[in-house]
């Protein structure tokens, strides 16, 4: 099932006062990101509750803390947070009500590119160590999908205070070559799910057609005007989306 922005937000016209129940909205960052990177967002959320991103020693039991920090809510990722709310939402559906991923991704399904993208992460990793964040992020951020975030977007800042070992180790255990695909397992997701990318983003709108071609039911696709990087390209627009879905679920 398609919306597109114009329909979601006709449907999602709801007073503030009544906008949020009594189950939480958790939100969690994307890579190189912290709390702070929802603060455009937020906003227009009431009950919201913002993770930094709680690292343990693998993907899967990172999803799980993060599980154990939010309990029982409406989950929203961003990128690299998609994927650990997915894992969650696969692995402990009781503390998923509903599931928002933002521009995100199932994982690798090709071993061989999985070995590539695990490769090039490393090397980013030792990139990190060496060279610092504040250098990394220059050329993380110079990257065309981030064409379009501002210096003064939400949480662009707050990256810089983020240590080396902490990015470095991010892309060792959380980055996508490292993690286990769950493109088989979509099927087994039973909560409302929303799928929200940027019209520009061609790669990861494919991404999520092919993601809804497996879950089948309980899902929506939004495209929303911007591109990969919707909490700082279109925070607004995206809080709105957010508060919308949960007022529905």
């Amino acid at each position: 099932i398609m919306r597109d922005a114009t329909t979601t937000f006709a449907i999602a016209l709801v007073d503030a006062s009544r906008m949020m129940g009594p189950v939480p909205v958790v939100f969690v960052p994307g890579f190189t990101q912290t709390a702070a990177s929802w603060d455009g967002v937020v906003p227009y959320v009431r009950g919201a509750v913002v993770l930094d991103v709680p690292l343990r020693n693998t993907f899967a039991a990172t999803a799980a803390a993060i599980g154990a920090a939010g309990g029982p809510a409406i989950y929203v990722g961003y990128s690299m947070g998609a994927r650990l709310c997915l894992r969650l939402a696969l692995d402990r559906p009781d503390l998923v009500q509903g599931l928002v991923l933002v521009s995100g991704s199932p994982g690798i399904e090709d071993a061989g590119e999985r070995e590539q993208r695990m490769t090039a992460d490393d090397a980013l990793a030792a990139s990190v160590e060496r060279e610092g964040v504040e250098a990394f992020l220059a050329m993380w951020l110079a990257q065309p999908m981030f064409a379009n975030v501002r210096d003064d977007a939400p949480g662009v800042a707050a990256r810089k205070e983020l240590t080396a070992e902490f990015v470095a180790d991010c892309l060792r255990v959380l980055g996508a070559g490292v993690m286990e695909p769950l493109w088989d397992r979509l099927g087994e997701l039973r909560m409302p799910t929303a799928l929200v990318t940027g019209a520009a983003d061609t790669k990861y709108d494919a991404i999520a057609e092919a993601m809804i071609e497996r879950i089948r039911t309980g899902v929506f696709h939004v495209r929303l005007d911007g591109g990969h990087a919707l909490p700082q390209e279109c925070p607004a627009e995206l809080g709105k989306f957010v508060a919308a879905f949960a007022a529905e679920h």
